[in-house]
């Protein structure tokens, strides 16, 4: 083991061991918490599935760790924080992971949390999670020495891992509801949709289409919390009516732009709101243009590479967000800057270079000046997307590429995108995470593409070399010699443009002033809300 590895294991252990969970962030003034009330929480677009276990959706991701927790949380500069575990220790080989469990904490139904269900959970995470086949594809078995002990073996060093168990990555599920069940019928299981977990909130009802409500758990193992008796989570497809709900009082909170961005700067003007770009520190939100290169057209890189050439990344940022977010040519977001590589820039807007390489490619104009027809759609999560299709429709126009959008909500896009493959081109969201394994990876690597598995490489992108680079930089405890594989494997993507990477996003949670402690760590509107209360009289 280097002395960088044994520091940093030293570092984490000192910081973090035998600790329990602190309330961690800045109070409102360190008041005491007040206690009752319903929080109204805007999730848009409605998740497709209450439990982040199979699904990285961003609705799914904001309400499951309310129900459902991990073993870690984190603060904001990503130091791990006890949740289902207290105390952790890592082996000088980066081989194993050792974690004790919080005693007496009990499943909704009453049934006791034990190692067991850790170790059910992770084997589950492997085969169904989107990310969870790269995050724990090196874990050979979790070992269960007792009730509250649960080792993590590896075959190889896994440099991300501690920083890949929170609720909304990596939740821990009751194994007693999952076991007698097949894979492949985990991600419909009921309890995806009712789940039991053994967090704050308890699951009420889901009015599809309406709201989710979630009571206060009497039996949390937190004694005392959480302080509010209720979250009603509000599903508002309309952006001026989000904008309008803030505006008078009816909405508390929402994260990721829960308003249009043409909105923002006249809501956030409100003597009653407030704005917080902090606790987005595990995303890297980037934003991308995905080819189906099963499509006859795409599969040819000068065409992919004409395309790029007729897009102004500059009128996209400016434009299509509002100036919210910076020109990120690479798989890699400038959010991470870690491990992106800013020699690589973006293909210059040229609309003569474009129409010379299809024409090269062989796809000439046709007497109606239309050189071929795409399909184009784009992820519902967020308005902006829709507003990038719709550039990119008009573009394309402009060097002979006739283009037809297929707008669906976002149930139906994940099936039409991710199962059906009935597209194109998309707009799509990738969220980096913190460590391009986690969040970068499974977009281009050949062995995580598979039919109906969202947000996992849907361009059916395939090159050895690629797979090679990210497979050695997901082992590689040498952070130099990391950083030199994910350049390489950018300066390929960007090459062979399978995806145009398009802008890094700045996202912000609006929230109503008189609820305090909604962001106290890195997971924000994404943690679990045990915190958080309500101040009468404010806002």
């Amino acid at each position: 083991m280097s002395i960088n590895r044994r520091r940093f294991n030293q570092l984490l252990l000192l910081s973090t061991a035998g600790t329990l969970l602190p309330s961690f962030g800045a109070r409102a003034n360190d008041e005491t918490p007040q206690s009752g009330g319903t929080l109204n929480f805007i999730v848009e677009p409605e998740p497709p599935t209450i439990l982040a276990l199979a699904h990285t959706a961003g609705g799914t991701q904001k309400v499951s760790p309310k129900i459902t927790e991990g073993l870690l949380t984190y603060d904001f500069d990503l130091t791990p924080k006890p949740q289902l575990a207290t105390e952790w220790s890592i082996a000088d080989d980066g081989l194993s992971y050792t974690f004790k469990l919080r005693p007496n904490v009990k499943w909704h139904d009453g049934k006791p949390f034990t190692a067991d269900d850790v170790a059910y959970s992770i084997e589950l995470l492997k085969q169904v999670h989107p990310r969870g086949r790269g995050t724990f594809a090196n874990v050979t078995k979790v070992e269960t020495p007792d009730p509250l002990t649960a080792v993590i073996r590896l075959s190889k060093p896994a440099p991300y891992l501690l920083r890949a168990l929170y609720a909304a990555e990596s939740p821990i599920v009751p194994k007693h509801v999952y076991e007698n069940i097949p894979i492949a019928d985990v991600p419909i299981n009921p309890n995806g949709s009712a789940p039991i977990g053994t967090g704050p909130f308890v699951f009420k009802e889901w009015v599809r289409g309406s709201h989710i409500i979630l009571e206060r758990n009497p039996d949390y193992w937190d004694a005392g919390k959480p302080y509010l008796d209720q979250i009603a989570i509000r599903f508002v497809p309309d952006g001026a009516a989000r904008a309008a709900g803030f505006e008078t009082g009816e909405f508390d909170i929402g994260g990721d732009n829960p308003i249009p961005l043409s909105d923002l700067e006249r809501i956030k003007a409100l003597p009653n709101i407030g704005v917080d770009s902090r606790g987005y520190e595990t995303k890297g939100d980037l934003t991308q243009l995905i080819f189906n290169l099963d499509n006859e057209y795409l599969k040819d890189v000068k065409v992919r590479r004409a395309i790029a050439h007729a897009i102004d990344l500059d009128v996209i940022l400016n434009t299509v967000w509002y100036g919210y977010g910076h020109i990120s040519p690479t798989p890699i977001s400038v959010f991470l800057p870690r491990y992106y590589d800013p020699s690589i820039k973006p293909y210059a807007f040229d609309l003569k270079a474009a129409e010379q390489l299809l024409d090269e490619a062989g796809y000439k104009r046709g007497a109606d000046g239309i050189r071929f027809k795409l399909r184009l759609t784009h992820n519902s999560y967020n308005d902006g997307f829709k507003r990038v299709i719709e550039y990119l429709k008009q573009n394309l126009a402009r060097i002979g590429i006739a283009g037809t959008i297929d707008s669906y909500d976002f149930s139906t896009y994940i099936q039409k995108v991710y199962k059906e493959r009935v597209f194109d081109v998309t707009a799509e969201y990738l969220g980096n995470q913190f460590d391009p394994t986690l969040g970068v990876q499974r977009v281009y690597w050949s062995k995580n593409f598979k039919l109906g598995l969202p947000f996992s490489n849907a361009s059916h992108y395939a090159n050895p070399e690629v797979d090679r680079l990210l497979e050695t930089a997901s082992v590689e405890i040498d952070e130099d010699k990391r950083k030199q594989e994910f350049n390489a494997f950018q300066k390929i993507i960007a090459d062979e443009v399978p995806v145009i990477n398009l802008i890094a996003l700045e996202n912000v949670t609006v929230f109503n002033k008189r609820v305090k402690n909604h962001t106290i760590g890195a997971e924000g509107v994404q943690a679990n809300f045990a915190e958080v209360y309500i101040k009468d009289g404010q806002g």
